[in-house]
């Protein structure tokens, strides 16, 4: 198992906030997948749905805040959005190719994550089980994103890397992280 740190950047076109900042760390044990968001800053300029007493799988979380990674097989044009609200809502997309055959992945029933909010932190760590998408000897490829939704309005895309002329991530050659 190998734990990588990673740091996203918002978007070059879209406006900065210096006292923000968005890390965390992957890794990958056998077919085990944890990933950990710290979100710092002044968090009361983001917008952030309360917890839910009912957290469930629904559509268009990227439209608020979410925290979100793609999840690709190397060497395949096959792969998966993953969409994490705050809140506690959650989805999983499949794509048989970039931006093609979108569907809800039926493999996953529920997909739990803890959610810990402070004043100027927000720590989300999920632990899922990649057996139901991919066998355990495939490499994957992972893009690892948020989308911040502020206050005004105004929402802001965060990566590990921008590859397209506009926010893209779905773009392949942005999954960097290799487990």
């Amino acid at each position: 198992m190998s734990k990588q740190t990673f740091s996203l950047q918002s978007f070059p076109s879209t406006e900065s906030f210096p006292d923000f900042k968005i890390t965390g760390n992957i890794s990958r044990n056998a077919n085990q997948l944890v990933i950990s968001y710290n979100l710092e800053g002044d968090l009361k300029e983001i917008a952030i749905s309360p917890p839910s007493n009912a957290p469930s799988r629904k559509h268009e979380l990227w439209e608020d805040t979410c925290l979100e990674f793609f999840l690709g097989i190397k060497d395949s044009q096959r792969y998966w959005e993953f969409n994490l609200s705050p809140a506690g809502h959650w989805n999983v997309y499949r794509f048989d190719d970039y931006r093609q055959g979108m569907q809800e992945e039926t493999a996953f029933e529920k997909l739990p994550f803890s959610i810990q909010n402070q004043t100027d932190a927000l720590v989300l760590a999920l632990d899922v089980d990649l057996d139901k998408i991919v066998s355990v000897n495939q490499a994957i490829e992972i893009g690892i994103t948020t989308v911040i939704k502020h206050r005004d309005g105004e929402v802001t895309y965060w990566a590990l890397t921008h590859r397209g002329a506009e926010a893209d991530f779905h773009l392949r050659d942005s999954f960097i992280v290799e487990l």
